[in-house]
């Protein structure tokens, strides 16, 4: 499946593994998508959103109340016209976040806007991976519609060898082609 011309979410949680999204980006970039970028606060402490603005050749949604803003509703134009919300990296506190509802920044109020798949590709510590309340909202998410992608048993920033970590992007743009098939 080609994913020329597809409008793509990318949102960006707060973890290490937002490099990663830079690589993401890249790709979808070179694969002629078009990519609508959205970070949370916490992703800018990882990766800036310049990197992310240069990379999607798109402006970066970050702040809901942003005063340079145009006369529409942000949130309510992107989701009209998106194809897939991947979220690279999704933390256990994103994904908690969207299992109960809350929409308290630019991400999690665009999840609650969008009608296109969402996918979420987790990445935390493993014990915050298999603690019980982020398995049952992952569980949930799955349960309702939500598209999950990984994570992997890896080596974690935390140290040792473990499941936790993030997809790699080559893999993750694979899973999104069958998804959007």
């Amino acid at each position: 499946m080609s994913i020329k011309n597809k409008n793509i979410i990318v949102g960006i949680s707060g973890s290490v593994a937002a490099y990663k999204s830079a690589e993401i980006i890249r790709l979808l970039i070179k694969e002629k998508a078009t990519v609508i970028p959205v970070m949370t606060k916490n992703a800018a402490e990882f990766i800036t959103p310049l990197t992310i603005q240069t990379l999607s050749k798109n402006k970066v949604y970050f702040d809901m109340f942003a005063s340079n803003f145009d006369w529409e509703i942000e949130h309510i134009t992107i989701a009209k016209k998106s194809d897939l919300f991947l979220i690279a990296p999704a933390t256990a506190n994103v994904i908690a976040k969207i299992a109960s509802g809350i929409a308290d920044d630019s991400l999690t109020t665009l999840v609650l806007s969008v009608k296109c798949p969402i996918v979420l590709c987790p990445a935390m510590n493993s014990e915050m991976y298999k603690n019980p309340i982020t398995q049952k909202n992952i569980s949930y998410l799955k349960k309702i519609g939500y598209y999950f992608i990984g994570p992997e048993k890896g080596e974690l920033a935390c140290g040792g060898d473990n499941i936790g970590r993030m997809s790699e992007p080559q893999e993750i743009i694979s899973e999104i082609k069958k998804i959007l098939k």
